[in-house]
């Protein structure tokens, strides 16, 4: 199978970009970084989550690596990141409390594995339907899979942002249980930061995702509707097709 991927990352309403993302060159995964900490931190957390984590997948045999050893291989690259963010964290005062998030679409052995840590989302469109591959590690997503808050309820959370995991805390190198998804022609996937989800619902990224043959232009579809839609955030998505 043959994939393209178009990607796009502003700054929106923000004063700098503290998202990030990357691209292989072979096209065997893309990643996605959301920063926090404050501008000068979130930057740095985030751009080291994107040097660190292409550097350690590097080691993966992507033709053979399968189950839980590519579960590994991306775990140990996601803890190496974690472990160094917060090691520049606890050395550098103006960096302390830094952190990132992460979404990652790693392709091997004919596989494709979506996961994160943080709430950057991984999505799939199959034959019309939206998926939401990822897991929010918010408080309102614990929240609500307590039950003890709705669907309608999450939307506008006062906890909406607030991450109990991420990279840059203990818990960010706790594994990442990615989603394993056999791909099929037709596919076609969505990385994004919460710059998008802010100002585009799932309805809206299911028709984008939908329309057209060009992943870039699909790509600057979905942040415009973002921007259209007033998100506050920084704004970035990484949209790869999967095609015979």
């Amino acid at each position: 199978m043959k994939l393209r991927v178009g990607h796009l990352s502003i700054v929106g309403k923000r004063e700098n970009n503290e998202d990030a993302c990357y691209v292989d060159p072979q096209q065997r995964f893309f990643l996605v970084a959301d920063g926090m900490g404050g501008q000068s931190a979130g930057e740095r957390a985030s751009g080291l989550a994107m040097e660190i984590v292409p550097q350690k997948l590097q080691l993966m045999d992507f033709q053979r690596a399968a189950g839980d050893q590519a579960v590994k291989v991306i775990d140990d690259s996601v803890s190496q990141a974690n472990y160094e963010i917060m090691a520049l964290g606890e050395l550098d005062s103006k960096l302390k409390n830094m952190g990132t998030t992460i979404a990652f679409l790693v392709q091997s052995a004919g596989t494709m594995f979506a996961g994160g840590v943080g709430d950057s989302r991984v999505y799939l469109l199959r034959k019309g339907k939206l998926e939401q591959l990822t897991t929010d590690h918010s408080l309102t997503q614990a929240l609500l899979d307590a039950g003890t808050l709705t669907a309608e309820e999450a939307l506008n959370h006062r906890y909406k942002n607030v991450l109990y995991r991420y990279l840059g805390c203990k818990e960010g190198g706790q594994g990442t249980n990615p989603t394993q998804v056999q791909p099929q022609v037709g596919d076609r996937f969505l990385l994004c930061s919460d710059g998008v989800t802010g100002g585009a619902d799932d309805t809206t990224l299911a028709r984008l995702l939908a329309e057209g043959s060009d992943p870039q232009a699909v790509a600057e579809a979905i942040v415009q509707a973002a921007t259209d839609g007033g998100s506050k955030d920084n704004i970035t998505g990484v949209v790869v097709f999967v095609e015979a």
